[in-house]
């Protein structure tokens, strides 16, 4: 299959990346493949770092020959448009412990690096992947120019979620039906990752699953920690970003226990780059703490956070309290 012919299937397919954004994935590879440079890198993003979230865990220890035939056409795909090609694997410090050997010996000789991120969180933005991979600080870069344009080392580089090279590789078999993964945890505990429709709202994934609560609840829908609030009224929507849920009892949950928790791992995942992001940050984590919550004041934090940080961590760190306050408290 030549290159033009599945970058028109996925696009065809209309499949979107599954790390967060949901940029569609054939027009990211037709970027890159057209972009003219002698050289050009592959990114397979399998950071997953997100609490909650687990789904490209679960496709890396059931597919993983999927992700690397995804990578493989990539390889084939965009390396016939330029002079050289090389693969990266940025992969989490417990995946890469543990499916290491396994991965290697998929890989066999094909041009693919393991690279293991570090440990913070921030580390799986995809820009910061270009400087942690060239050895800088684990922070953004600023866009534009966007990696499909200058990437890493300068040159145009494909980056993609773990599950979105999955699908490539069952869309070029045409096994492709418009699926995704889901991930679901109820109150911090695991309960399974689902393959189902991706246009299916949250109350039938939830039904269909066997998930579907019987007592009163809300669930945190899309991002792990950066997911939105959700009532059991609000369900009827598909499941957008990471595809992650985790359903929380409303009677036996501390609303103010949650939200610390949400800001103990965004004061952990903070690169500190921008002042809105880490002041912000550090202003909501005293708030919820004392309890007292100025609603006038987080309004202003809240604002200054999504309009002004320099990163897609900070713009959407408001959601989740934001949703919660508004509709729990």
């Amino acid at each position: 299959m030549d290159a033009l012919n599945i970058i028109n299937k996925i696009k065809d397919a209309d499949l979107l990346g599954k790390g967060g954004a949901g940029f569609p994935v054939g027009l990211k590879w037709e970027m890159v493949a057209k972009a003219k440079a002698d050289k050009k890198y592959i990114i397979c993003n399998l950071s997953e770092g997100e609490p909650e979230v687990y789904k490209d865990g679960f496709i890396l220890k059931n597919y993983p020959e999927e992700i690397i035939n995804g990578i493989k056409i990539a390889l084939k795909t965009i390396g016939k448009t330029t002079k050289q090609i090389q693969a990266y694997i940025y992969i989490n410090p417990q995946y890469y412990q543990k499916y290491k050997n396994k991965l290697e010996k998929i890989i066999t000789n094909l041009p693919i690096i393991l690279f293991k991120k570090p440990k913070n969180y921030l580390a799986g933005e995809e820009t910061t992947i270009l400087n942690v991979i060239e050895g800088k600080r684990a922070e953004p870069r600023i866009r534009p120019p966007f990696p499909t344009e200058v990437g890493l080392f300068g040159y145009p580089t494909l980056i993609n979620n773990a599950e979105s090279f999955f699908w490539v590789s069952k869309i070029a078999q045409d096994k492709y039906r418009g699926n995704r993964f889901y991930s679901i945890s109820q109150e911090g505990n695991p309960r399974g990752v689902y393959e189902l429709p991706e246009n299916w709202s949250i109350e039938r994934i939830l039904k269909k699953t066997g998930n579907f609560p019987d007592f009163d609840f809300f669930v945190q829908a899309g991002g792990g920690a950066s997911g939105e609030i959700l009532l059991p009224k609000e369900l009827n929507q598909p499941l957008k970003g990471l595809g992650a849920m985790v359903i929380y009892n409303r009677k036996k949950t501390n609303p103010f226990s949650l939200m610390e928790k949400w800001a103990d791992f965004f004061l952990k995942a903070n690169c500190d780059k921008c002042v809105p992001c880490r002041e912000g940050v550090f202003r909501l984590a005293k708030i919820i703490k004392s309890k007292e919550l100025d609603r006038s004041l987080l309004e202003d934090i809240f604002f200054v956070m999504e309009k002004t940080s320099f990163c897609p961590l900070g713009r959407t760190i408001p959601v989740p309290f934001k949703t919660l306050i508004d509709k729990l408290i």
